[in-house]
């Protein structure tokens, strides 16, 4: 019901949702149930972690494919996965946003709708500001820190305290907020409001 208004696109998105949150806010499931609504046709989801772990396992010799699953493996790495980030970031802080839409990494920057489904610092918000000005839309995904436990989150110094946490916490403007603690009526009415306050403004 959302999509007619959209024609095919070649790595020129119309429209930019960029979603952050907490760990175990849920943002791959919103970003998954966006899909669902919007159709994997025409949407598609990049994740700026995804070109961190393919980089950090090609330099180190490790499986690309543990890294990103839930496995205890990837816990192992999380911490000097963040600090190897952190480093690409200094020399370029658009690295990983430049590689997560690129052809490299899939297909899916091919899509007019663009979910990033993981945005963590100031400057991945800034990126897709400046290249895409008024097609972007930031999604803060939010839950209780009592819900997130039920969830697995366990707090992990030098994870949940560092940059890849904390660094839009400060951010006072979202385009939409979205409450993610467990209504699952309430969540589906949320993203449908979202997205047709997005494609309204597209008229």
């Amino acid at each position: 019901m959302f999509i007619t208004a959209l024609q095919s696109s070649s790595m020129c998105p119309e429209i930019i949702f960029i979603l952050s949150g907490k760990r175990k806010s849920g943002k791959d499931y919103v970003a998954n149930l966006m899909v669902q609504k919007l159709t994997a046709v025409r949407c598609g989801i990049m994740r700026l972690s995804s070109p961190i772990k393919f980089q950090y396992a090609k330099e180190n010799k490790l499986l690309y494919e543990k890294l990103n699953d839930s496995s205890e493996y990837k816990e192992k790495y999380r911490i000097e996965m963040i600090k190897f980030g952190e480093e690409k970031r200094n020399i370029d802080p658009g690295y990983f946003c430049k590689l997560a839409t690129s052809e490299e990494y899939g297909t899916e920057c091919k899509k007019p709708i663009w979910i990033i489904s993981d945005a963590r610092r100031q400057t991945d918000v800034d990126y897709f500001l400046q290249k895409y000005t008024d097609r972007v839309q930031t999604v803060r995904i939010t839950a209780t820190e009592e819900i997130r436990k039920e969830r697995g989150y366990i707090f992990t110094k030098g994870v949940d305290d560092a940059a890849s946490e904390c660094g839009l916490d400060a951010v006072e403007h979202w385009d939409f907020i979205i409450d993610n603690c467990g209504d699952s009526n309430q969540l589906n009415s949320q993203i449908d409001k979202m997205i047709a306050i997005t494609f309204e403004k597209l008229k």
